[in-house]
């Protein structure tokens, strides 16, 4: 097989793993039609009853942002509503496929941006929570387009930074020698072992260190659960909701984060980038913050949803893994989440709970990650008898007694 239908066929039997008789709704840009048609014709080879593409447009709606009147982002018609809802009640499996300029919305109004972005909420609410408690398979990849080409590799070429961006796409998702998709369960296994591993301990907080500053604690509630890809979804099949993957985590006490982080990567969020940025807590609320670049850009999203000031996941990922070992900036939230401990700020997942409708974790309207890993992090749990686990040392997992 080429990469190219290796990293097809991981999407299909691994990151949605489409089963005999399953409906599958997939969310493309319109320009990624072609990979689009390839997962298609590979989910009914699968077995799906149903396979329906939804096409997106990022160009078309910047154009729409720069130039329609403001009642367009005020409402959705009753369609669409009803479309997302259709999807919903019939048990539709949701794969979205990104493949988009991370600055694609640069110049455009924020206001117009965030209301929108609340509409398009209202709308996809039905789908959304059946994503939130992982009651449907669901996975998010990524493909390359020129422009993002361009920000991970800026000193080549057009097609130059494409192709190496396609083969540092196709080296993160593991493809490899041999059988992808036996590569793959053999890494959620590892997963799956360590997350094992941290639900033992039972920690009551976690502290994070490093050489850029950081000196964060953030308080873990009662009932906490570490998850990570290899768990059964509410239809009883074992899927991986995002390719690449390479995190372990829950979700903090909405009200227990002090202290200050310093990201290590940028913030990509609505087509803008922040850069070299820090935040301070306080009884789990942002209360300052700074950015070289964009500070404006994370203004508004700290304050673009109710709650989006407070964290919802914390996640744990080592610096040797595939995807870390590239050492790339990727400019984008799937890959650089993937390759570095981050935070997430605003929805916290219920299934990261036992008490899934506990008030103590975040419940938000969406959800930003935030990259704090790098070769100086030292991360240390802290047991309920105040007894210290070193669980990352130098950015990697220490191995446990």
């Amino acid at each position: 097989m080429t990469n190219l239908e290796k990293y097809v066929k991981i999407i299909v039997e691994v990151g949605i793993n489409i089963q005999k008789g399953q409906k599958l709704l997939v969310r493309c840009p319109v320009k990624s039609a072609d990979f689009a048609h390839l997962v298609m014709a590979q989910a009914y080879q699968a077995g799906a009853d149903d396979v329906v593409i939804e096409w997106s447009d990022p160009e078309g709606s910047r154009i729409s942002y720069l130039h329609a009147p403001d009642s367009n982002f005020e409402s959705a018609a009753q369609w669409q509503k009803d479309r997302v809802e259709h999807f919903a009640s019939e048990g539709y499996n949701l794969l979205t496929i990104s493949a988009a300029d991370p600055e694609i919305f640069r110049g455009v109004d924020l206001e117009r941006l965030s209301k929108h972005n609340d509409v398009l909420a209202s709308v996809y609410k039905p789908l959304k929570a059946k994503v939130s408690s992982y009651e449907i398979q669901w996975c998010y990849v990524c493909l390359p387009t020129p422009a993002w080409a361009k920000m991970v590799f800026p000193n080549a070429c057009e097609d130059k930074a494409l192709e190496l961006l396609w083969d540092a796409i196709f080296a993160a998702v593991r493809i490899g020698d041999g059988c992808p998709v036996e590569n793959w369960r053999g890494h959620i296994e590892d997963l799956q072992q360590r997350v094992g591993e941290l639900n033992r301990f039972n920690f009551k907080h976690l502290r994070f260190k490093n050489g850029l500053g950081t000196d964060l604690e953030v308080h873990l509630p009662e009932g906490h659960i570490w998850r990570a890809s290899g768990e059964p979804a509410g239809t009883g099949v074992v899927n991986a909701p995002n390719i690449p993957t390479e995190e372990i985590f829950t979700a903090p006490s909405k009200y227990g984060t002090k202290g200050v982080v310093y990201a290590t990567k940028p913030l990509q969020w609505s087509g803008n980038v922040v850069e070299d940025f820090w935040l301070r807590f306080e009884g789990g609320k942002v209360v300052d913050y700074d950015a070289k670049t964009g500070k404006d850009v994370l203004a508004k999203l700290l304050s673009s949803y109710e709650n989006a000031d407070y964290l919802g996941e914390v996640a744990l990922v080592p610096i040797n893994s595939p995807l870390a070992q590239l050492g790339l900036t990727w400019y984008h939230t799937l890959f650089d989440e993937n390759s570095a401990c981050h935070l997430g700020l605003g929805n916290a997942s219920v299934t990261c709970n036992k008490n899934k409708t506990t008030p103590e974790i975040n419940q938000a309207g969406g959800s930003q990650e935030i990259t704090i890993g790098s070769d100086c992090l030292e991360v240390i749990g802290v047991c309920g008898d105040g007894g210290e686990v070193v669980i990352l040392k130098d950015g990697n997992f220490v191995p446990f007694a």
